[in-house]
């Protein structure tokens, strides 16, 4: 009993001194996962924790559960557009691209550290694709946005490349452990396919039957609402499960049984939001904890200047060469390629992959998961703490949406296909500053009733809202983005001579038609693909002053730089313009300014 407390009591140290860190590591920009990763190794056995954990069948079995529900929750964040904007490049990077960057890495480590040609190309095999865990929290939990279609492809190349790299490992090793040279299991290739055709295709299957389960099971049963979050994750876990032990990628699995509950509707759907990016987080913390326990650190000294080539190979020659071959048919900008390349993030699994060459009992297995592990550390270091300023420098990064204050969402029956949402407004959003008639809200959105100082009121024409006020709403699922926008705080809007205040400031060559979509402005279908400087250059003509401006919807497009061409190289977003005028109006200014240009002539 006294042993149990002990583990119970260290367990819970770790979590809290986890988060505490991880608040800390949002401070000076660290990856938290390589903070929850180090957290682990201080308290190692080499570490001020001097905590001795070397069972590798136990931290196989607890990061085969933590990945699978990361993958679940990734997969419920994943949205349908992903699949359409980026599906194809995602799939070609998450097959072959994980070969190549295998292959590359392999000789390498063939060269690098003398391993048999079998063992480095299962080195390289294991550090050959993208980790769903890091990937997944760069992009949603340090609110990270990027332009669409390349988040959509690491997102999705992520979320699926396990299944190749789970099949080439435990191929590989079983080809070492059997003593076979590798030229002979490439020369009968029909087993290794078809293995690999069916950890695929069946993960797919799998996952799509097992997914409209989960969808239906939570449709149809009447529960509490605190058990439709338990009873999700359970089958979700079934269906991992099962697929595992039909010799198919349960990970794939899983992760579609997520992207089918996430883009359906169902009931207790905020619960189960919550519920899961709760056990994300627990997930990710155990996880790279346990990873930090697992390694000895002075045991990587010796492998420690060829695991460091070995990740240079594989961040700078491999990952850029397998994305360029994967993504060259698919029209992606040098820049959209470059970076791809260096979000190829390497993390937990890895590290999970490196455990079963040693549970295999492998000649030189603890050589292979220490290389592993320093790959993942250089991996965390240097892409994890750069990718923000290197997506500004490509210009692939656009600015952060104002956050809403607080927002609750309220289930309704599945398929009313509806929302009804309340917000508390925040004195420095857009709905404190504009009266109702000229609040840009999205189709379909209406409002239900506005609550002040604990008292509902009737909304009439020409009041307007305070902060503080919650309102209550029913919208569509998709209006969410902007009503966030609406409802969220701004910060202090730069005012410049000749400009004019604005909110965010924009990259002049950003897709006019990804920007209007993420801030509500309107575009005519032809304006869809021209760059912001090609919008403002189609309206106003070629050459353009700073300052001037392009009205769109609710918002107004600022030239706040101009080029040597004398188009806009930077351009400000108004979200709060003046209304427009009216026709009467802009003639009444217009006579005044005739009336002055007159009496100024004739009286100097």
């Amino acid at each position: 009993m006294e042993v149990a407390n002990h583990i119970i009591l260290i367990v819970a140290v770790l979590v809290t001194f986890a988060i505490f860190a991880s608040v800390l590591s949002s401070r000076i920009g660290a990856p938290v996962l390589l903070v929850f990763l180090g957290l682990g190794m201080l308290a190692g056995e080499d570490g001020l924790g001097g905590i001795q954990f070397s069972d590798f069948k136990v931290a196989y079995l607890i990061g085969s559960v933590a990945l699978a529900l990361i993958l679940f929750d990734g997969g419920s964040r994943t949205r349908r557009d992903a699949f359409k904007q980026a599906g194809a490049p995602a799939l070609i990077l998450a097959t072959a691209g994980v070969v190549f960057t295998a292959l590359i890495t392999g000789v390498a480590t063939h060269y690098l550290l003398g391993l048999e040609w079998v063992e480095a190309m299962l080195l390289g095999t294991i550090v050959g694709s993208t980790d769903a865990a890091a990937v997944f929290s760069l992009l949603h939990l340090k609110g990270l946005r990027l332009k669409q279609r390349v988040a959509a492809t690491l997102e999705v190349e992520s979320g699926i490349n396990d299944p190749m790299a789970i099949f080439l490992t435990l191929i590989l090793v079983q080809v070492a452990a059997s003593g076979e040279s590798l030229q002979h299991a490439i020369a009968h290739p029909l087993p290794l396919l078809w293995d690999f055709a069916w950890q695929l295709v069946g993960g797919i299957i799998f996952g799509v039957i097992g997914g409209q389960i989960v969808l239906r099971a939570v449709n149809r049963l009447q529960l509490s609402a605190g058990l439709y979050p338990i009873l999700a994750c359970a089958l979700a876990l079934v269906v991992f499960a099962t697929t595992q032990a039909a010799g198919a990628s349960g990970f794939l699995a899983i992760y579609l049984v997520g992207y089918r509950l996430g883009n359906n509707a169902h009931r207790a759907t905020a619960e189960i939001a919550r519920f899961l990016d709760g056990m994300a987080w627990l997930s990710q913390i155990g996880l790279f904890l346990m990873m930090g326990l697992l390694v000895t650190p002075s045991r990587l000294l010796p492998i420690l200047l060829p695991a460091l080539a070995i990740s240079a190979v594989l961040m700078l020659v491999a990952r850029p060469v397998a994305v360029a071959l994967c993504i060259w048919p698919f029209n992606f900008t040098r820049k959209e390629g470059a970076f791809i390349s260096w979000v190829g993030l390497r993390g937990a699994v890895p590290i999970f992959l490196a455990m079963i060459p040693v549970m295999s009992g492998l000649h030189n297995a603890y050589v292979i998961f220490a290389v592993a592990y320093v790959v993942v550390l250089t991996s965390l270091i240097a892409q994890g703490w750069t990718v923000p300023r290197i997506a500004r420098m490509a210009g692939l990064e656009l600015p952060p949406r104002p956050s809403p204050r607080a927002r609750v969402e309220l289930g309704l029956p599945a398929g009313v296909g509806r929302s009804v949402v309340a917000y508390t407004v925040d004195p420095m959003s857009i709905m404190a500053l504009r009266r109702p008639r000229r609040l840009p809200l999205p189709a379909g959105t209406e409002i239900l009733s506005v609550m002040s100082d604990g008292q509902v009121r009737t909304l009439q024409p020409g009041d307007g809202f305070n902060g503080g006020d919650i309102v209550m709403l029913l919208t569509e699922p998709d209006a969410l983005p902007s009503l966030d926008r609406l409802f969220g705080a701004r910060k202090a809007r730069p005012k410049a001579k000749g400009i004019g205040p604005v909110d965010f400031t924009l990259d002049a060559g950003a897709n006019a038609g990804e920007v209007a979509e993420m801030y509500g402005f309107m575009v005519t279908p032809h304006e869809r693909d021209l760059s912001l400087a090609g919008l403002m250059q189609a309206r106003l003509g070629r050459e353009i002053e700073v300052g001037q401006r392009i009205r769109a919807g609710s918002v107004e497009l600022v030239a706040i730089g101009i080029d040597a061409e004398r188009a806009p190289s930077k351009v400000g977003l108004d979200l709060d313009p003046p209304p427009p005028q009216s026709a009467m109006t802009l003639l009444r200014l217009r006579a005044n300014e005739i009336r002055n240009s007159v009496r100024e002539m004739f009286l100097s």
